[in-house]
């Protein structure tokens, strides 16, 4: 693995900081400075920027309508659009779906669903949580029933609900795992259905968090018909998708280089901030410490990160190794938010949800990131627990690593 930068991938660093520092949407900028609940259209305007550029599908094979980078240039990329604080791309039809299409997918899927996916045109939910099956996904309950219709066509009536569906309240699609074989073992009766979340049926309920966001819901899916041609792969083979589709998403839960700007946050916030003897939080040896212990557990992640990067170069797909990068990753950006809080003192607390509301004249008082400092605290719990909670990852890899 080498790890020396070639003059092409120093002029691709360029041309990216060049790109970037061009063409990031203004205005997108200015309410992430002033930390505002980011829209719809917030988020599609970098992705729309980044489609007619070619870059917005970093991974995505050539043919498909990806840029055809090396990994290096991939590594590069999510370095540079870290260190300049770009929203980043949703993952739900980049990262997930769109793989799972162009990998499982039939010819007419790929036609249909590929380009719109790419250009931001469709805007995908996940369908994976329900109430009773989270880091248990195979016990899930929502039900596909086929049957023919009135015009000879075969169709699924779908029932059920699923819950933690990131920003669905701006959904068009949802790919959902749905049981379709309730006689059959439990992972073997699954297929995985594309549905419009304007067909009739569909509802998505709010979801507010502990930090006062409308970022996830509840979708009820009652008596809703899906056409058999909106299944990917076979029926009652979902699960295969199921797992592709969360090797892809634990990979990218790691967050390595967002969390290298995390940590040198928190040195900037450490140089202003007094300790409790009135010296800068930098000089507290403890502080200190912490900061530290965090940036050599984020090394040996960055490493084990491009290794993995490595292999799919060489044509290996994720493997149990993306559930190391997923406990890792997501452990050390708990300790990224812990040291913010810990930073913040009395200022972080307490937090009341939706304040400063717009157009208010009271505005919360100590520095400027201290009143977001609690609320990222309290989302950030749950990166330990989506995408496959980091107590199945552990026995992930003892049975497929150690072989215990």
């Amino acid at each position: 693995m080498n790890l020396d930068f070639s003059p092409e991938d120093l002029a691709f660093r360029d041309e990216v900081r060049a790109f970037i520092a061009q063409n990031y949407p203004e205005g997108l900028r200015e309410r992430q400075e002033e930390g505002e609940e980011m829209s719809k259209e917030d988020f599609l305007s970098w992705h729309r920027t980044l489609a007619q550029k070619g870059w917005v599908a970093p991974a995505w094979p050539e043919k498909y309508g990806g840029p055809g980078w090396t990994s290096v240039q991939r590594y590069i990329w999510s370095e540079e659009t870290a260190r300049a604080d770009c929203v980043p791309i949703l993952p739900f039809g980049i990262n997930m779906v769109g793989p799972v299409i162009y990998t499982f997918g039939t010819p007419e899927q790929k036609e249909r669903f590929l380009p719109p996916t790419l250009s931001g045109e469709i805007w995908w939910s996940q369908g994976y949580s329900e109430p009773g099956a989270g880091s248990d996904l195979a016990s899930l309950k929502t039900k596909a029933e086929r049957f023919t219709g009135d015009d000879g066509k075969d169709y699924y009536l779908v029932n059920g609900q699923k819950t933690w569906t990131t920003l669905a309240q701006h959904g068009d699609w949802i790919f959902c795992l749905v049981r379709t074989d309730p006689n059959a073992k439990i992972q073997e009766g699954i297929s995985f259905l594309l549905i419009d979340m304007k067909s009739s049926g569909v509802t998505v309920r709010p979801i507010i968090t502990l930090g006062g966001e409308h970022e996830v819901n509840e979708v009820w899916l009652e008596n809703v018909k899906v056409p058999v041609e909106n299944r990917i792969f076979d029926e009652n083979k979902g699960w295969t998708c199921a797992k592709f589709l969360l090797a892809h998403e634990r990979s990218g839960i790691a967050g390595v280089a967002r969390s290298k700007r995390g940590i040198e946050r928190i040195r900037q916030i450490a140089r202003t901030e007094l300790s409790d003897e009135g010296d800068a939080l930098i000089r507290d040896p403890m502080f200190k410490r912490k900061i530290a212990e965090l940036e050599i557990d984020l090394a040996a992640l960055e490493y084990t990160e491009l290794r993995t990067l490595a292999g799919e170069a060489a044509g290996k797909g994720p493997g149990p190794e993306s559930s190391v990068l997923k406990i890792k990753g997501t452990e050390i950006q708990q300790r990224i938010t812990e040291l913010a809080l810990e930073a913040a003192g009395h200022y972080g607390a307490p937090y009341f949800r939706g304040f400063p509301k717009d157009g208010d004249n009271a505005h919360p008082i100590g520095p400027d990131f201290a009143h977001r400092a609690a609320p990222t605290y309290f989302n950030v719990r749950k990166t330990s627990i989506y995408g496959g909670s980091n107590e199945i990852q552990r026995n992930i890899i003892a049975k497929m690593v150690l072989g215990l």
